[in-house]
């Protein structure tokens, strides 16, 4: 059974995430380092404010990741709350991981107090964030990339 975890109670894991998050996205912006998503992550050890990780684990084995976190977007600086970092190994992709995990940020981020959340997605479709009751906020090319931000209104989530 699929447990969840704030990275605040598995600090052990910090530098697998950043490692994760450096793999994926460190090439799409010249001059990111390790260290620089490392220091981002060791940010997030919370589990009452944001920004905060959660971790999906799996029989011990952590399978999942994702954010809530402020501001992500310099150009929409109005845009509080983000989901950002939602990443599972492509050995885990498919299972379902990634919606459990954004399910549970939308809840946690419900007993925050927060009612919109924003996201930013290369798949300029909205993906897997469409189907979930996403709508799109604007598409836009941000830091060399085109993106589609989304934003979702927390009492229409659909897991």
């Amino acid at each position: 059974m699929m447990e969840f975890v704030y990275l605040a109670d598995r600090p052990d894991a910090v530098s697998l995430i950043a490692q994760w998050y450096f793999d994926e996205w460190g090439h799409l912006r010249p001059g990111t380092t390790f260290e620089r998503v490392l220091d981002n992550v060791s940010a997030a050890l919370h589990r009452d404010r944001i920004p905060l990780i959660l971790l999906a684990v799996l029989g011990g084995e952590i399978v999942g990741t994702a954010e809530l976190k402020h501001r992500e977007m310099d150009i929409f600086p109005e845009k509080k709350h983000w989901l950002g970092g939602v990443l599972v190994p492509v050995e885990h992709r498919g299972t379902g991981i990634a919606v459990s995990l954004i399910g549970k940020i939308v809840e946690i981020a419900a007993s925050l107090g927060v009612r919109a959340l924003y996201l930013q997605t290369q798949q300029l479709d909205g993906g897997l964030y469409a189907g979930l009751g996403w709508k799109p906020y604007r598409q836009v090319r941000y830091k060399g990339l085109d993106v589609l931000v989304m934003e979702l209104d927390i009492e229409h989530f659909r897991a």
